[in-house]
């Protein structure tokens, strides 16, 4: 088996990148396949290009890229990727989107054809955090993992893929604000280690819930800011007044125990 590993360089004024230098410090080959790695360029545009001409050219059997994702405090791999290109900043070449689809034709998003709970579970056996995400986000990231998975759908069918999101480094949260979530590389890189060898072993992925839910410090009942302009809402401790246009008024009464 052979898998390519890919991470991008550094962006947003950073030094390093902690995705392909935890990826440099990989072995060459884990659990008997052969290691593949590539680094990109942080750009919507250009990262796929690389992706593909290193997916002719090696014909790897998985490919797994991996991001940045500064503030996560654990390593997480991707479930989804959503078809929306919309940066907060430019990417490496200048270039910022705003609400752009990637592909024009594609499908809304894809799923990652990696067993991501395998992953996760392998990584969480071996001491290091790991939770699976189901958020790419809508910069690079998102848009080079939608690239992959649409390549293996159109191009590459016996190819799995998906993508893997890091912390940042140690190095790198010493000029973050004060409590800043970050990893040593070798942490991260035994991390992908660790996951690639899920990878290897799972033929299928683990049947465990690994699913979320919104924390209950965000989860807040609906206001009128929230519900639509056809609808208002007045709101006691234990009273939900809800008034729907053209519709009589609809009264909820919640008792609390």
């Amino acid at each position: 088996m052979k898998i390519l590993l890919t991470g991008f360089d550094p962006f947003d004024r950073e030094k390093v990148n902690p995705a392909f230098e935890a990826v440099k410090l990989l072995p060459d080959t884990i659990a008997g396949a052969q290691i593949v790695k590539l680094e990109v360029p942080t750009q919507f545009v250009r990262a796929g290009e690389v992706l593909e001409a290193a997916m002719v050219e090696h014909k790897p059997d998985v490919v797994i890229c991996v991001g940045q994702a500064g503030g996560r405090t654990a390593i997480t791999p991707e479930k989804v990727a959503i078809n929306l290109m919309d940066g907060r900043i430019p990417d490496n070449a200048g270039y910022q989107p705003v609400d752009v689809p990637i592909r024009a034709d594609g499908p809304a998003a894809y799923f990652a054809t990696l067993p991501v709970k395998a992953m996760v579970q392998r990584m969480q056996d071996a001491g290091i955090p790991a939770a699976v995400s189901y958020t790419a986000g809508t910069y690079v990231c998102n848009s080079l993992m939608y690239t992959l998975l649409s390549l293996i759908d159109r191009k590459f069918p016996s190819v799995r893929g998906g993508f893997i999101h890091v912390p940042y480094a140690m190095e790198q949260a010493v000029n973050k604000p004060l409590g800043t979530p970050s990893m040593d590389l070798r942490q991260i890189s035994r991390g992908l280690e660790k996951a690639v060898e899920a990878v290897v072993i799972c033929g299928r992925d683990t049947a465990v819930p690994m699913g979320t839910s919104v924390p209950a410090a965000q989860a807040r009942p609906p206001s009128a800011a929230h519900i639509s302009p056809s609808m208002t809402a007045v709101r006691s401790p234990a009273l939900f007044l809800f008034a729907i246009k053209n519709q009589p008024p609809v009264l909820f009464i919640f008792y609390h125990s």
